[in-house]
């Protein structure tokens, strides 16, 4: 069964650190790109790390960019996006995503919520 499953979510405060993991089965990992999206209700869902497949190249939203890592794990079939000094505006819902462009498809997961407040 094909899953992606997030974790490491939660409250924090301003200035605060978390990371997030997502763990995914029933597909092969490595042909995919992975990335991590955000959704805060009544906004687009929005791009905020990218890491390909093979060479693990990255790319950032330039909301999140020098803040955010974003890192893989293929023989543990695990990503991870790394946040630091994080603000208001990083609350949301982050969504894990499997996109293999070459077949035009995309996996996603249920998100965890991350909330940054005082």
């Amino acid at each position: 069964q094909v899953q992606l499953v997030e974790s490491g979510g939660g409250l924090v405060q301003p200035g605060g650190s978390l990371r997030l993991s997502c763990a995914a089965t029933g597909f092969d990992v490595r042909v995919y790109h992975m990335a991590w999206y955000r959704q805060d209700p009544g906004k687009e869902r929005e791009l905020v790390a990218q890491i390909t497949r093979f060479g693990g190249a990255t790319k950032y939203s330039d909301s999140v960019k020098g803040r955010f890592t974003i890192s893989r794990d293929d023989a543990s079939k695990m990503v991870y996006l790394q946040m630091t000094n994080l603000n208001a505006e990083d609350t949301a819902v982050y969504i894990c995503n499997a996109n293999w462009d070459m077949i035009g498809r995309d996996y996603w997961g249920r998100g965890t919520q991350v909330t940054v407040s005082s």
